[in-house]
């Protein structure tokens, strides 16, 4: 009689499942003993990171991003005339974070360490503007791209070594969710290196954030650059979603206390012919129903270089029918363009600035409701944003 391995539920748990029998070779007089596997899920903070995800997860909201660089961040003062100074940067950030009745339409906020760690000029930490508006903290935790040895001048993200560590540290500072950006190039194949390492980096990071009470916000980006069809996109994304989903489940990650950061299945930016946003939801919610379980509570989409007013209209699109998952936005600079151009580093503009990211932001939150119209938008609200070879 051929003998049987099981798979034990948790870790706690006395039962086991899913017998499988070992085969025998021909003529053999032994069997192979039973092995036993012990799956051991998120821990202690099992039940806060549910709670977490789903409060981040919540009808019509969704997450502002001010988690650029240092670098980064100073690009953008830049296009305003601003110095790239530690003292601008906290006035930038200060502006976004004190803004009132965010809350109503942000239910979280990926932070820059340095903004982490930060107080408002009248001496309040940015982790507590937050919390006061039901806002949830999250936490940028990789150390950025380089490039990928033997690959085809592709990228990985680096990060991982002292990770458990400084996630530690992020919770005890008020964090409760974080962010792992990767990127993925249609032009550079993607080559099956690439796209194994993108899916290992975001699932090792992924088990590391739960261990430590974080919420893992997995973000493989699938760069807009490229002159690709949406079936090309369409087809690299479905490649990309099923490692990542393995990988996930190899390192034992609870989907159930992770959401999901992907690109929209859009033509490449430089395609002769542009998407409607009927078309971009119809590619995008394929691959998620393809590739997503259910039990992930929600899907944040990155923007991407798309323009705010593109990037709401097809969030909207998305919501025309019920989806298993909270579908919404993760956005940076498609909340943030009409309001860095309205501040411009004055004093004096900060209200109207902050009026700015409140039109943003509702608008997305009515997209996220299916509700959204374009009536009204602003010709910046238009522009596009894209910018090739992006980097932050």
């Amino acid at each position: 009689m051929a003998a049987t391995s099981f798979v034990k539920l948790n870790a706690s748990s006395s039962q086991w499942i899913g017998q499988r029998p070992v085969s025998q070779r021909s003529g053999s007089a032994s069997v192979c003993p039973a092995r036993r596997v012990s799956v051991v899920r998120a821990g202690s903070y099992s039940e806060e990171l549910v709670k977490t995800a789903k409060t981040i997860a919540s009808p019509g909201r969704g997450i502002l991003a001010i988690d650029e660089s240092n670098a980064t961040c100073g690009k953008r003062l830049a296009s305003i005339g601003l110095d790239n100074t530690e003292v601008n940067r906290q006035a930038y950030r200060q502006l976004l974070l004190t803004t009132p009745g965010l809350g109503e339409y942000i239910s979280g906020a990926i932070m820059f360490e340095e903004t982490l760690y930060q107080s408002t000029t009248d001496g309040k930490k940015m982790v507590d503007c937050l919390l006061e508006q039901n806002i949830v903290p999250g936490i940028k935790v990789d150390k950025g791209l380089v490039p990928l040895p033997g690959s085809n001048d592709e990228s990985w993200c680096q990060g991982l070594d002292g990770l458990a560590s400084r996630s530690a540290e992020y919770y005890n500072q008020g964090a409760r969710f974080a962010k792992w950006r990767t990127v993925v190039s249609i032009p550079c194949g993607p080559s099956a290196l690439a796209v194994k390492e993108a899916a290992w980096g975001l699932a090792r990071y992924a088990a590391i954030s739960q261990d430590n009470g974080l919420v893992p916000i997995v973000e493989p980006e699938i760069l807009l650059d490229g002159d690709h069809s949406i079936d090309r996109t369409l087809e690299v994304a479905e490649k990309v979603w099923s490692e990542v989903f393995y990988y996930l489940a190899e390192n034992n990650v609870m989907f159930e206390g992770i959401l999901l950061k992907p690109s929209m299945v859009t033509p490449g930016a430089e395609h002769k012919e542009k998407a409607s946003p009927e078309t971009v939801a119809k590619y995008t919610l394929t691959m998620l129903k393809r590739r997503v379980p259910p039990a992930v509570p929600g899907i944040m989409f990155l923007s991407g270089g798309q323009s705010e007013m593109e990037a709401t209209l097809n969030l909207n699109a998305m919501n025309q029918t019920p989806n298993p998952w909270h579908v919404s936005f993760s956005y940076a600079r498609a909340l943030q363009n009409t309001v860095l151009k309205t501040w411009q580093g004055l004093p004096e503009n900060v209200d109207a600035a902050k009026q700015s990211l409140l039109v943003r932001a509702k608008a997305n939150s009515m997209a996220q409701l299916g509700k959204y119209t374009a009536e009204g938008e602003s010709d910046d609200a238009k522009k596009g944003m894209f910018v090739k070879g992006y980097t932050y």
